[in-house]
């Protein structure tokens, strides 16, 4: 079986080749890749290589393919997995997988750690490490670019579930964000914010009673506040205010404000920028938790903390880096019951796409950047379908489809870019 992909031979080496794949073995399956969605760890490998910890040492001999949020179907099941799994099945894949080696845990990943593997290819060999880890989940929902983004989606699932608070003359930590508390996700309109939005907005088993997100762009803000609208959150029970606060004063007087002066149980930051963590330690209120989501490049990047409030507020942090595999089985099923991750979606592109934009992720503007393996597209934004459709007829259509899906990616584009896929070459 022969596939095409992008693999990694050093830093900001990326290369789309065609090569041969081995037969698998009993214990691998083989699988059509169908959508990947670019993720900024896939830029910071890139860029880091083999320095990266996920990343092996010899890949200017032995490279990896990239991509790690990827969707598609079982091609042939080695006899070892023909019990649970068929060809044909859509499926996601939980990438951080983690094995023990002696007394060494090996952080390995699809997409940054094996030759035969990553969401940037056409078709791939799932190996025995993810599949005895129970890290292949099938997916039964609609389309695959759901199924893509389950991943960005059980990163924000895991944060959320990795806050934590405490009771007086206890040391027993309860785990999640406070059920009917003051939430707030800071610099929270980019992919993943906005994936934190929809999630809290879309829980069955708990919700806070107020939600502010802010950031400093209006654009951005006024876009997430039409997805995930005042209205919606207000059915739900919850409060949603999107902040600007570029506009405002003192922001953390004015976010204080908000919450009738007690500050916040739960603060995400999904920024790496030391003034925003800042700010979300200072809004803190009595055992307020803070989540540091967004991961820095730098690795002496650093932030004040108030300690006086840690000794006699309790306030606490928390990091968190991707999501397990619970949280990625909680995605799917939440996205099988209707929770559709589209309004993350910015820009399309096929497999030809992939090196430049990996390597210039953090300069284009927008949200998750969508790519469809099987077809060589350059990355356009859907805002730009129309102005390419006036003289490509497929881009016309894709307007058009977008247009009645509230200028938003759907299955019904999807599916018309697959039926398209020869035409695409």
């Amino acid at each position: 079986m022969k596939t095409k992909a992008v693999r990694l031979y050093g830093k900001k080496d990326l290369r789309v080749e065609e090569f041969e794949l081995p037969a698998i073995k009993e214990d691998e399956i083989l699988a059509k890749v169908i959508t990947d969605s670019l993720c900024m760890s896939s830029y910071k490998a890139s860029n880091q290589a083999s320095d990266h910890k996920r990343v092996p040492n010899d890949i200017a001999e032995n490279p990896i393919m990239v991509g790690h949020e990827f969707s598609g179907e079982l091609v042939e099941v080695g006899a070892k997995w023909a019990n649970k799994f068929k060809a044909g099945q859509k499926f996601s894949i939980q990438p951080a997988i983690y094995y023990e080696n002696g007394p060494v845990g090996i952080l390995s990943a699809p997409g940054y750690s094996y030759k035969y593997i990553g969401g940037d290819a056409t078709y791939v060999i799932i190996p025995k490490d993810v599949l005895e880890q129970d890290c292949l989940l099938a997916y039964e929902g609609p389309g695959f670019y759901p199924a893509s983004l389950s991943e960005p989606l059980s990163c924000v699932i895991g944060a959320m579930h990795a806050n934590y608070h405490t009771k007086a003359g206890s040391y027993v930590h309860q785990m999640e964000i406070v059920d009917g508390g003051k939430l707030a996700i800071l610099a929270g309109v980019g992919p993943m914010g906005l994936a934190a939005i929809n999630y809290a907005l879309r829980r069955e088993d708990r919700k806070p009673s107020l939600m502010v997100v802010t950031d400093i762009d209006q654009d951005r803000l006024d876009r997430a506040a039409s997805l995930y609208t005042v209205e919606f959150a207000k059915e739900r029970g919850i409060d949603l205010r999107y902040i600007n606060t570029s506009t405002m004063e003192n922001p953390v007087e004015g976010l204080k404000e908000l919450t009738g002066g007690t500050g916040y149980d739960d603060v995400f930051v999904f920024a790496p920028v030391a003034p925003v963590v800042e700010q979300g330690d200072a809004i803190l209120g009595f055992d307020g938790c803070l989540n540091f989501f967004a991961g820095p490049s730098n690795t002496e990047f650093s932030a004040k903390m108030n300690f006086y409030n840690v000794h006699y507020a309790y306030t606490h942090i928390v990091g968190t880096s991707g999501g397990n595999t619970d949280d990625m089985v909680e995605a799917l099923d939440i996205m099988t019951k209707g929770l559709d991750p589209a309004g993350l979606i910015t820009h399309i592109g096929g497999l030809n796409a992939v090196p430049d934009a990996t390597l210039n992720l953090p300069n284009i503007p927008g949200g998750k950047k969508l790519i469809y393996t099987h077809t060589n597209m350059p990355l356009t934004a859907i805002s730009d379908f129309a102005e390419k459709g006036k003289t490509d007829p497929f881009y016309a259509t894709l307007a058009e489809i977008c247009d009645r899906h509230n200028g938003l990616w759907s299955v019904e584009a999807e599916d018309f870019v697959l039926a398209n896929v020869e035409n695409l070459q």
